[in-house]
Formats: C-alpha cells, structure tokens, sequence
C-alpha cells in the first residue's frame, strides 16, 4: 500500500517520543536538604503538568507533557536510590559528604563549598557533587591540610582553614 492512503500524520506525532534522563550508576547520596529539593522539583513539575492538561489536544502541548513526565519520572528514580545522610552528626574534624568547606587558595582568598550529592550540586551557590575533582581532593582532610585541587588548565593548591556540618 503506498503511503499516500495513511491517514495518521506522521508530523503529528513528531517529538513525542522523548528519551530517558540517564541515571547516574553512582551511589545517591543525599543530604535532607538534597531529598527535600527532589521531591520539591515533582511537586512543581506536577503542577506545571496539572496546568497543561486543558490544552492536550494541542501537539506542542503534548510533547511539553512527555518531557514533564519523563522528567518526574527520573526524580522519582532519584528518590527511590536516594541515602540519605545527616551531615550534623558528622564529626568536623575531617571532611565528609555534606560538610561545608573553607580552605585557602595560593592567592590568599577564601573559598567556601558545600559538599553534595550530584542533583543538589550548583556552582552558582557554591555546592558541589562528592563526585567532582573538587570534593575528591577535600574529602578525608582536616583543618590546616594541603589538598591538590586538579583541575585541566592547572593544579591549584587549598588548605583546609574551616569544616563545619
């Protein structure tokens, strides 16, 4: 049968199929205000679906749904891997996994970041993913320890003035 006698137009449906967000293969480690955020994003994404839903005829629309949808889906995955720590139960000798940090590079500034799991880490405020060359280099040190931060135009060097929970 020659394509010209489909009835179902294929642009119509174009979009719609919107891959998954990968999940990390690495442990999900959470801190309360990581999980809190986690299920903030759902509940927002929720709405954001909930508002849509009188206009679903309309394909743009539906795809906007599949992408919420998708979306919800992986903080829901997120959720259920998430292990949940208690940084205020750490010891602030040394640093773990959702300590604060304030070290001091070779220019004399103080630099402060906050150490958490990958979907809470933002640059912008300062908090970054246990994952990254920054975190590995400060997890396990103590106040007054020279760490190597690695970094691909250049090691620069911190130490450890302040760890705080």
């Amino acid at each position: 049968m020659s394509r010209a006698f489909v009835k179902e137009n294929d642009l119509e449906h174009a979009g719609i199929d919107i891959p998954e967000r990968p999940l990390s293969v690495e442990p999900n480690y959470v801190t309360p205000r990581g999980l809190k955020l986690l299920h903030q994003n759902i509940d927002d994404l929720e709405k954001e679906r909930e508002a849509l839903n009188e206009k679903k005829d309309d394909p743009m629309v539906r795809q906007k749904v599949a992408v919420i949808e998708r979306d919800m889906r992986y903080f829901a995955a997120r959720i259920e891997s998430a292990i949940l720590t208690n940084p205020q139960e750490e010891d602030p000798s040394h640093v773990l996994f959702g300590a604060k940090v304030t070290a001091e590079d070779e220019e004399g500034d103080l630099l402060t970041f906050e150490i958490v799991g990958e979907d809470e880490a933002n640059i912008h405020e300062d908090r970054v993913s246990y994952l990254s060359p920054l975190a590995e280099a400060l997890l396990g040190a103590a106040v007054g320890d020279d760490v190597v931060w690695e970094k691909p135009m250049g090691d620069s060097y911190l130490t450890i003035q302040k760890i705080s929970y």
